[in-house]
């Protein structure tokens, strides 16, 4: 398993500079903009990874319109599940798409939003139907498409795969999002989706302890994620895959953090 970091896609010629100061050769690299998603940029970030050596193991995109990382709001603006912004969205991931197939990424990774957990209700057939055109697209161009987790629980993720039904689907594994949302142990969440597995966040955090706001993220090690039982899990099933350190922080604190997770996760991989 390799070590990499998130890192932030940006209109300037020094993308990967954050990836290379921390001695790493791979990174998933994140687009929250989709105002860069354009054929110059794509062809810079080749250039860039070239010149510093990094491989992008899975691009991540982000959509336009409202987003609210909570329970309220989160799940009428989040993902693909609003129908008000569906449509957009979903031509947005087919640009994100475009953009992962130019700079040789593998994948494509989002989050879909809170699906539904109720088969039954109104909403559900058209998100999957939505996650199916995208997933079909990344297909179409040799891609992969990956579900983040955390708004949903294991089983509506393992459930949404098997609806959807493309042979390109996988999920994004962010045990710190599991809690974060209150969905589930990630060790035991291996039970369910583990075969699914392509990519691993690796971040830290709390569960929930009001029920408007997500949990705390933390530094890694310090949260409630066991990260020597959950290495120990992956390996078991045989994921092989990269290890994606994200710390939702800035500034000198996230860059000694993200060192220190360094340094852990050589600890926990000997």
């Amino acid at each position: 398993m390799e070590i990499g970091v998130v890192n932030i896609l940006k209109n300037n010629g020094s993308c990967f500079e954050h990836v290379s100061q921390f001695g790493l050769k791979t990174c998933q690299l994140i687009g929250w903009n989709p105002e860069l998603c354009t054929t110059e940029i794509a062809d810079n970030v080749l250039r860039e990874s070239e010149k510093h050596g990094v491989r992008i193991c899975a691009m991540w995109g982000w959509v336009a319109g409202p987003g609210k990382w909570n329970f309220t709001e989160g799940p009428v603006t989040l993902g693909l599940v609003p129908e008000a912004y569906r449509e957009e969205r979903v031509g947005t991931l087919k640009n994100w798409a475009d953009f992962a197939k130019r700079i040789g990424a593998p994948a494509l990774v989002t989050h879909c939003g809170f699906i539904p957990e109720n088969m039954t209700d109104p909403n559900y057939d058209g998100v999957v139907d939505a996650i199916r055109e995208v997933a079909q697209y990344c297909d179409d161009l040799g891609l992969g498409f990956w579900f983040e987790t955390g708004q949903e629980t294991p089983v509506v993720l393992l459930r949404t795969i098997e609806r959807v039904g493309t042979p390109n689907l996988g999920i994004n594994l962010d045990p710190a999002n599991l809690i974060l949302y209150g969905k589930g142990n990630p060790i035991d969440a291996l039970d369910v989706i583990g075969s699914y597995v392509r990519n691993v966040h690796v971040k830290d955090g709390f569960y929930p302890t009001n029920g408007d706001l997500l949990g705390k993220e933390t530094l890694v090690g310090t949260g409630k994620v066991n990260f020597p039982a959950l290495l120990a899990k992956l390996r078991s099933i045989g994921y092989d895959g990269e290890l994606i350190i994200e710390r939702e922080i800035s500034g000198e604190e996230q860059a000694r953090d993200i060192r220190a997770t360094i340094d852990n996760l050589n600890k926990w991989l000997a």
